[in-house]
């Protein structure tokens, strides 16, 4: 098992940090995990999660996005708030795409075999926009997907939010107010086509698996069935009882992934293995 860590150029030039587990004894399909909002590569269980997948043949790339409001230094501190202010979809969707066509180089490491897609909440929303842009990307699996990204906050809070520039969401975890600038709700505004979750979903061509679990209380699972009802050739699971991060939470300690979480990756290693 191997652990490398990598750092490239993305939005406005800021550094995407990036970690690879690997088997390291051939050349292996390479599962891409795009992670949520005030999300990180980091958080809670995903080390075990990429070591779940690697031991199974199955490479892992997690990567925090430029204005994840993490620093190259920051690990799990939300130590760059200015950068988080800044983010837009549009910027995460050039992140994502940056990180595809390093991976595809084969300029550090050996080009996988094929590319898969497991996005996360917010992140599936964009992992879907991106599986509908691009060819590149061989299979697609959501976890607890957004299909709008206007539900990431009260619609009455958007006259305010035009009107002073910015609004605060409160990290519990951290005890932060985290701002978001109004640039976030403009890209929405002037990439409304492109932004729209579920256009994109009806245009998914790849082997798309959705999954959710029933008492997920921050993405309902109405909208996985939403998503799931775009796209034909889609394939829906609902994991009894698990909430929205499938059991997991941050720090985690325990040196097992929780039981919630583990139904999550077998289904998607078996859906990427088919």
């Amino acid at each position: 098992m191997s652990n490398q860590n990598f750092t490239i150029a993305g939005s406005s030039a800021k550094p995407i940090s990036i970690d690879l587990f690997s088997a390291g004894t051939g050349i292996f399909p390479l599962a891409i995990f795009v992670h949520g909002f005030k999300g990180f590569k980091d958080w809670g269980a995903h080390n075990l999660v990429a070591q779940y997948f690697a031991e199974r043949e199955i490479d892992f790339l997690k990567f925090n996005f430029s204005h994840s409001g993490i620093s190259l230094a920051g690990k799990d501190t939300f130590d760059d708030l200015n950068s988080f202010s800044l983010n837009t979809f549009s910027k995460e969707l050039f992140d994502l795409n940056e990180v595809i066509t390093f991976a595809k180089s084969g300029k550090e490491f050996p080009a996988p075999r094929k590319i898969f897609l497991i996005g996360h909440s917010r992140g599936g929303g964009i992992s879907i926009i991106q599986a509908a842009e691009d060819k590149r990307i061989d299979k697609l699996v959501t976890w607890a997907a957004l299909s709008n990204f206007r539900s990431l906050w009260p619609g009455e809070q958007e006259g305010t939010w035009r009107k002073e520039g910015v609004i605060y969401t409160h990290n519990s975890r951290t005890n932060q107010q985290m701002p978001l600038n109004v640039e976030l709700l403009k890209d929405l505004d002037h990439n409304q086509e492109r932004l729209d979750i579920l256009n994109s979903a009806g245009n998914v061509a790849q082997p798309w698996l959705i999954i959710h679990g029933t008492n997920d209380t921050s993405v309902s699972p109405a909208q996985a069935q939403e998503l799931n009802r775009q796209q034909a050739s889609s394939n829906i699971l609902l994991i009894p009882g698990a909430d929205h991060t499938f059991g997991a939470k941050h720090p985690w300690e325990i040196k097992d992934i929780p039981e919630g979480l583990k139904a999550a990756c077998d289904a998607t290693i078996g859906f990427f293995k088919k």
